[in-house]
């Protein structure tokens, strides 16, 4: 009897000490063949977005999952349920932008009822519409899409003129206590030049800055010289601030730093000249029912399809995990890259 099979079979018993045993095998199932433990799950609920970021979405792009291709809420929480009852103890929200969706809120509300750290990433256009919500399930971090402080130059990257309302909706954040992680993809002749701006930000007010190397996926128009790497921004960051490197978090994806006396600090994704694929604890669910078991895979796990006609899920999941490449999904990130835009897959 194989892993998988024996997992099945712990999985059907549901009371006493075989349910502490089933939890126990379940978990086991999601560390993947080189030992990494994935018990953090990203789910996008959407692939439609009320921006239309040029790193993000394709300009050209019409072709939108249609409705009944998306999980419903009620799928979503039962797909959510069969991860955490595997070991996910986070999952975080998604697009697109999540917000955007119709019945944003009842999905909020059903993924409240699990036990897990619920989070989200929006572009915070909507976010003053959804205060309660995020209070009444627990959510208290949130993470804010924002490239640029410039109203001119936010229209030119999202193509959209809704500026003034992602600015008002971060400080209402901070206002209410929020845990506040602001993500600013860096791109070279385009907003490299703000990267002190971003850090004068942290002075006063408690966020956390995490500038991103621009990633190659489909349609964006990525390339090495609009690249800005994380070693290129800290020297121009240094030049204007004492900073110090700070402890970073357990399988964290961002190395930190802090200017003595700010209230915030800032981060670096580096996931193209120093990634962190060594102690990733992620996988992602897209808006459509696959499984990716890295941002980067080519490759893609059918679970909707299988759920909607009742079959047990259990070792689609384990076969995504163990199947997870070494780093980028199998794939060298400098070279051509197979993959969704990046709205299609998630943030």
């Amino acid at each position: 009897m194989n892993g998988v099979t024996i997992t099945i079979a712990l999985y059907s018993m549901t009371t006493g000490t075989a349910a502490i045993e089933n939890k126990i095998a379940l978990a086991a199932t999601l560390t993947d063949t080189f030992g990494r433990v994935h018990d953090y799950l990203r789910i996008s609920i959407t692939d439609h977005c009320d921006l239309r970021c040029t790193y993000c979405m394709p300009a050209d792009k019409t072709d939108f999952t249609p409705a009944a291709h998306l999980m419903t809420a009620k799928e979503i929480r039962s797909i959510a349920e069969a991860f955490v009852d595997m070991g996910v103890k986070k999952i975080r929200l998604t697009g697109g932008e999540p917000l955007v969706r119709t019945d944003a809120r009842k999905i909020i509300q059903l993924l409240g009822e699990l036990p897990v750290d619920l989070a989200l990433t929006t572009n915070a256009t909507r976010v003053d519409e959804f205060m309660d919500d995020f209070r009444n399930v627990g959510i208290r971090s949130v993470n804010v899409s924002l490239d640029t402080f410039d109203k001119e130059k936010f229209m030119r990257i999202t193509r959209r003129d809704h500026f003034d309302r992602v600015i008002s909706n971060i400080h209402l954040l901070i206002q209410n206590n929020f845990h506040v992680k602001v993500n600013a993809v860096v791109m070279n002749g385009v907003n490299d030049d703000e990267l002190n701006r971003f850090v004068a930000f942290t002075k006063d007010y408690p966020v956390a800055i995490r500038f991103i190397e621009f990633m190659p996926f489909a349609g964006n128009g990525w390339s090495r010289e609009k690249m800005v790497s994380q070693q290129q921004m800290l020297e121009v960051i240094s030049k204007s601030y004492k900073v110090v490197k700070i402890e970073d978090e357990k399988n964290a994806t961002s190395k930190k730093f802090k200017v003595p006396g700010h209230a915030g600090t800032f981060a670096f994704i580096s996931t193209m000249t120093a990634p962190f694929c060594g102690d990733c604890n992620r996988l992602r669910l897209t808006a459509d029912g696959k499984i990716k078991n890295c941002l980067f895979s080519r490759g893609e796990v059918d679970v909707l399809t299988s759920f909607r006609s009742g079959q047990d899920i259990i070792p689609l999941i384990v076969s995504s995990v163990r199947a997870k490449k070494k780093e980028f999904g199998g794939q060298q990130l400098f070279a051509k890259t197979e993959n969704r835009s990046m709205v299609a897959i998630g943030g």
